[in-house]
């Protein structure tokens, strides 16, 4: 098995809002969030993506979120850190898809967000201070 491995998902929430008139030049910005809990000793986690694109001059005239929560299994012993990348990293591909499905759909030009390089992402970094 994988370090990490995804049992299901589903897509919890999704808002769209689009009242920007027809050939409106837009500057795209996004902003995500991701959180996994794990319940006690069944080395299972529950990781939740929340993911928004918007114009970054008018957020209200053009915006998509969406939330997709994953359900995973990992082996046991695995660290957190790497547990917490992994499930993103398989969480991820069906978040970018959704949101480029939607967009395409409601007669726009498809929005299509760039990978994310949760590696090297300092807020995911777990430090110790008693590890120096």
């Amino acid at each position: 098995m994988a370090v990490v491995n995804l049992q299901a998902f589903k897509v919890d929430k999704i808002d769209f809002a689009n009242t920007l008139e027809n050939g409106t030049k837009i500057s795209l910005g996004n902003k995500y969030s991701y959180q996994v809990q794990y319940a006690n000793n069944k080395n299972v986690a529950k990781g939740t993506f929340d993911i928004e694109v918007h114009d970054k001059e008018n957020t209200e005239a053009f915006k998509i979120r969406v939330i997709i929560v994953g359900i995973f299994a990992y082996k046991e012993g695995e660290k957190k850190e790497l547990i917490h990348t992994e499930t993103f990293k398989a969480l991820f591909p069906y978040a970018k898809a959704l949101i480029t499905t939607i967009t395409a759909n409601c007669g726009i030009q498809p929005v299509i967000i760039p990978n994310i390089d949760i590696d090297n992402q300092e807020i995911y970094r777990i430090d110790n201070p008693e590890k120096k």
